[in-house]
């Protein structure tokens, strides 16, 4: 499992920096991936143009913080990692967290990315609550959120239409006190 590193949003294999505007090639590529998109929910590619809209957009959402995810040997860019729909008084927000790079699937560095934001999330921006909904095909995605912490609490059924079908969400969550006690930071 990966380990918290004393360096802010840096573990052992992989770190997180901000998202920048060169940063869309890579996005670009990995929404215009039918697979990759047919995994975390996406509905139609994304062209240059939207990419820029995209941007923009993000820029200017205070519900907000978007990384992307770099290998520490080589500072390779393998993926993206997000707090969505922010909500402090609540106390509650949803993150995403995708390994775009299909090469870097299935090593550790999406566990560990994951790691890195709920860290952030609960320990920087004092948050209590993190959800995520994952598309009922993705097995491979639903075990990786069970496996840093996630519980499952419910299902959107037929809550995505992707190549012709509906598909269920399953909703997971997770607590900073279930965060802590997992990664012993009590």
């Amino acid at each position: 499992m990966a380990r918290i590193q004393p360096g802010f949003l840096s573990g052992e294999k992989v770190y997180l920096r901000p998202l920048r505007k060169d940063d869309l090639i890579h996005i670009i590529k990995w929404f215009n991936d039918p697979e990759t998109m047919g995994l975390i929910g996406e509905s139609s590619p994304m062209s240059n143009e939207e990419g820029e809209r995209y941007f923009e957009k993000i820029q200017q959402d205070d519900g907000r913080k978007n990384f992307m995810i770099l290998l520490r040997d080589n500072h390779r860019v393998i993926g993206q990692a997000d707090l969505l729909r922010m909500f402090h008084p609540w106390r509650t927000t949803d993150m995403s967290v995708i390994i775009g790079e299909k090469d870097c699937r299935g090593k550790g560095y999406g566990s560990e990315a994951g790691v890195l934001l709920m860290n952030f999330a609960f320990g920087y921006m004092n948050f209590h609550r993190i959800s995520i909904g994952v598309v009922g095909f993705n097995k491979a995605g639903i075990g990786f959120w069970e496996k840093i912490g996630f519980k499952r609490e419910g299902i959107q059924r037929d809550g995505y239409y992707f190549n012709h079908s509906y598909h269920d969400f399953i909703m997971m969550s997770i607590l900073e006190d279930e965060f802590r006690t997992k990664y012993n930071l009590k």
